[in-house]
């Protein structure tokens, strides 16, 4: 899943590739995929972007936005995105295939869900969107402690930690991939209430958001995910997928996996004790 790390990391590499090219023709919705959610009819697609050039690409939270002269083109969540630098022909399946003036090509497809957003620039009303351009980054220097500390509002009290980073946009760009380890460096369960916290937890909270999303960002993403190119990022995870039931990089405890809120919680319990 795209969050903040990997936004950063696809939106650098693909606007060294692809700032100054011309798409040349666009492919939209070819295999229907019930979870991709375009922007009205992604029929239209061709018509409104072909011949544009490219002039940017930039991140909010976890979304990748493409600029094209007048238009906008923003990846999110699910979405995976290749980069193709020959005349290769589109992989069979996808949701949506990009190819430029050098012919070099850019597919995006799905898996579970995700967002491929074509909009005029400055009209895109998608509300994640919109959230994640007005709120500060967590890497950002204007997400600091005070920033931070007044997001513990009477409305997350009763949440846990999981729902507290990754619900209502609070910090967009962070999801329940990255919060394993932000809580895991911090020394707190996800289950944990946020109004059994204390000062001193509250302080290595925002620590562990600045320096695991700043490691994670510069490492280039993490081993969970891939660049444009298909290659891992190189930040080891400690708590994910690639962690269940094998020992605890700080205790040597073995790491447990739980169902919860929908999804999938990881902790070591002797490190991270309810």
């Amino acid at each position: 899943m795209i969050e903040l790390p990997e936004a950063v990391v696809l939106s650098n590499q693909l606007s060294k590739e692809l700032t100054g090219k011309t798409i040349t023709s666009v492919i939209a919705a070819q295999n229907p995929h019930k979870f991709a959610w375009y922007s009205g009819d992604p029929n239209q697609y061709p018509d409104i972007l072909t011949n544009k050039r490219v002039v940017g690409v930039v991140s909010y939270g976890g979304q990748i936005e493409v600029i094209a002269e007048d238009m906008t083109l923003v990846f999110s969540d699910g979405v995976i995105l290749r980069y193709q630098k020959n005349a290769e022909p589109p992989p069979n399946k996808h949701q949506l295939f990009l190819s430029f003036d050098d012919e070099t090509s850019l597919f995006a497809s799905i898996a579970m869900y995700g967002g491929l957003l074509c909009a005029p620039r400055g009209k895109n009303d998608n509300q994640y969107y919109l959230i994640a351009k007005e709120k500060p980054s967590p890497i950002s220097d204007s997400f600091h402690n005070d920033y931070f500390m007044s997001l513990f509002d009477s409305n997350a009290e009763n949440l846990s930690l999981k729902a507290f980073l990754a619900t209502n946009q609070r910090i967009p760009g962070i999801g329940n991939g990255v919060l394993q380890d932000i809580l895991f460096h911090a020394g707190l369960h996800p289950k944990k209430k946020v109004k059994t916290l204390n000062e001193f937890d509250k302080n290595k909270l925002f620590n562990s958001i600045k320096c695991t999303l700043h490691a994670m960002t510069v490492q280039g993403g993490r081993d969970t995910e891939k660049d444009i190119f298909g290659n891992q990022g190189g930040y080891q995870t400690n708590l994910s997928k690639n962690s269940v039931e094998k020992p605890c990089k700080k205790c040597g405890s073995v790491i447990i996996k739980e169902a919860y809120m929908g999804g999938s919680i990881y902790y070591c319990p002797s490190c991270q004790i309810l």
